[in-house]
């Protein structure tokens, strides 16, 4: 289930079992080991053409640059086949793209 909204505020992560499940299928789409450090936000934007909630995935290894992506939907929305899509293209580098 979607968090509550307010814009332009981070809405924190989702509740267990959804957060773990997601977490699980980006280290198991980028073959990541467990000292790697998965992150998943879902976030209010009040750009204009970007949905309310937006899902930001990053990924922290312990020797080397941190990477993002960014889903345009609520966290509780985000499949597997999104997940793929995401991960598998090019990380961003901090830039919005609607």
């Amino acid at each position: 289930m979607p968090l509550g909204f307010r814009s332009g505020r981070p809405e924190g992560p989702l509740p267990g079992p959804q957060l773990d499940e997601l977490k699980e299928t980006v280290r198991r789409l980028l073959d990541l080991d467990e000292d790697t450090a998965v992150m998943i936000r879902q976030l209010g934007c009040t750009e204009s053409g970007c949905p309310p909630l937006e899902t930001v995935v990053a990924v922290f290894p312990m020797d080397g640059p941190g990477r993002r992506w960014t889903l345009h939907r609520p966290a509780g929305q985000v499949t597997e086949d999104d997940l793929r899509a995401a991960l598998l293209g090019a990380p961003q580098e901090g830039a919005h793209h609607p």
